[in-house]
Parts: structure tokens; sequence; C-alpha cells
């Protein structure tokens, strides 16, 4: 025999089930609106033009901060190290430039950094003789630099850990929305066909046309 469900029961889990639905919504609603749209600006990246600006600044080492560097990594043999401290704050203070931790490489005639950044691209060059700085920064615009932003590219540990946060909240919404779907599904014939739709038409998309 057909057991009839209990109506509180059903009152409590689809009031809590609602109130993690909207609190999820409500977290996601950003996010997805700009992972949705630069999902289409990806898709199309080959036809969106960026065009991508330079600027170059150059500036010279004081002789007593170049006198400091003669020492260091100078062999012969190329290295990987982090900039000094004494050189990372004058690179902040006269160029705004921070190496923020990142390793340098380091040659015999120069000290070469690479600055990624997500939209564009940057780097930063030291003559070890003449002590001559190149600091030059590319852009892309914002296009670009949402679709990093939606890859995750050199966006940093902050932006990393939104992502997660981000997803996570994302299968709250959606396992809570799946559960409301069952509730509600026994007035609602079209549910459950819905529901099978989206399954099955990126699968046989796949199967048919992805090789």
């Amino acid at each position: 025999m057909a057991t009839t469900p209990n109506p509180a029961s059903r009152s409590f889990w689809l009031k809590h089930l609602h109130q993690w639905h909207w609190i999820s919504s409500a977290i996601c609603l950003i996010g997805m609106l700009l992972f949705a749209a630069t999902g289409i600006t990806l898709n199309h990246a080959a036809q969106i033009e960026a065009k991508p600006a330079v600027e170059t600044v150059r500036n010279t080492l004081p002789p007593a901060l170049l006198t400091q560097l003669e020492g260091l990594h100078n062999d012969g043999k190329d290295a990987k190290a982090p900039l000094p401290a004494a050189l990372d704050d004058w690179l902040t203070r006269q160029m705004a430039v921070s190496a923020d931790g990142r390793d340098a490489e380091w040659s015999g005639d120069e000290i070469y950094l690479s600055l990624p950044r997500p939209g564009g691209d940057a780097w930063l060059s030291i003559d070890r003789e003449s002590g001559e700085v190149t600091h030059e920064i590319t852009r892309r615009g914002w296009i670009s630099y949402l679709n990093d932003l939606h890859k995750g590219r050199n966006t940093g540990t902050a932006w990393s850990w939104f992502i997660d946060i981000f997803a996570v909240a994302c299968l709250v919404f959606c396992i809570t929305g799946l559960f409301l779907l069952h509730f509600h599904a026994g007035k609602r014939p079209a549910t459950w066909p819905l529901v099978a739709l989206g399954l099955a038409a990126p699968l046989v998309l796949a199967i048919l046309f992805i090789h």
C-alpha cells in the first residue's frame, strides 16, 4: 500500500530547500552573469578583435643599488631567484612595480622578471652593466580581462579562492533546485522531460559533433 507523504516533513524540507536555494542564488547571481557572458565572448574569441596597447617605461638604478647586485647570481650560470628586498622596494617606489615574490631570471648581463596579468602581459628587465630598467605593459582591453577572470589566468590566490567558493555555491543552487523539482514535479508533468532534454542535448552534440 502506498504511503502518504507526511505534510509536516514535506513542509520542513520545502522551507529549508527554498531558503538554501535563494541564498545560493543570491551569492551566485553576479558571478553567473559574469561567467555566462564571458562564456559567449570566449566561444567567439576569434571574431572579437583585440587591439593591444603597449606602454614602455624606462628608468636607471642608482649606483649604490647596482653595486649591491654585482655579486648576486653572477657566476655565468642562469639562475632563478627572487629580487632582493631593496631592489623590490625601489621598483615599487619609483616605477609602481612589485615582484610580489616571483622568481626572476638572472644571467650574467640581465635580470628578467615576467609579470603576467589578466587581460594582458608585462615584463621587466634590468641591464646589470648600465643599470637601465625597462618595464613593458601590454593591455588587451576589458573583454580580454574578463575572459582571463573566467579562466582564472594569472589572477592570483584570492581569485582562485573566489572561483572555488562560487563553484560550491553553484552546486548548492543546482542541487537544491533539483530537489525542489522533485517536490513540484507531480503538478508539473513537463519537469522531468525538460531535465532529460537538458542532459540529452549536450550528450548528443558531444557524441555526434565532437571528435
